[in-house]
């Protein structure tokens, strides 16, 4: 089996346990490196070419007007191909209730049927939100498996649920 880990993260300004802590490196990636340790899977990292706000709370207003929009951010890179992937682990930040806009738009171009999805989420206790379901519907052929949820103050203390997430879902 092999993996590919792609994940949306946000570096700077966070929501951190009720304050504003700068990050020197996102809560979900994080998640992401560790799953790579632990599955030796591939890392890919969805960027957009228009940057958000360092500011966090102009950042989320920005995310919010792309998710009432339906907007389709664009993307610095693609990977080149994923036939070679049966199982693609999606990681993000909860952004108002689902996945930032630039996870949409990169798994919107891909055919995604015949892969497995596993979900990975981290947040300051909205959880997965509507993102599964979101999963799902743009995900078509895809089998979605249920997400971890990832308290995005305790990215750094999570291998063991990762790993026993990993255990179970694999």
């Amino acid at each position: 089996m092999k993996s590919l880990i792609v994940y949306y993260s946000r570096k700077g300004e966070n929501y951190w346990n009720g304050t504003i802590k700068n990050l020197e490196k996102g809560n979900t990636e994080i998640i992401a490196e560790m799953i790579s340790k632990l599955t030796a899977g591939d890392l890919f990292e969805i960027e957009t070419v228009k940057s958000y706000s360092n500011d966090y709370y102009k950042c989320i207003n920005e995310a919010q007007t792309e998710l009432h929009a339906s907007e389709r951010p664009a993307l610095k890179s693609f990977v080149d191909s994923i036939k070679e992937y049966d199982t693609i682990f999606v990681g993000y930040p909860n952004w108002w209730g689902t996945m930032p806009m630039a996870v949409f738009t990169f798994l919107e171009h891909y055919d995604l049927s015949g892969k497995t999805i596993l979900p990975f989420c981290t947040n300051e206790g909205s959880g997965m939100g509507s993102s599964e379901k979101d999963l799902k519907r743009i995900c078509k052929g895809a089998v979605v498996k249920l997400g971890l949820s990832i308290h995005g103050a305790e990215a750094k203390e999570s291998e063991a649920k990762v790993k026993a997430w990993l255990d179970k879902s694999l």
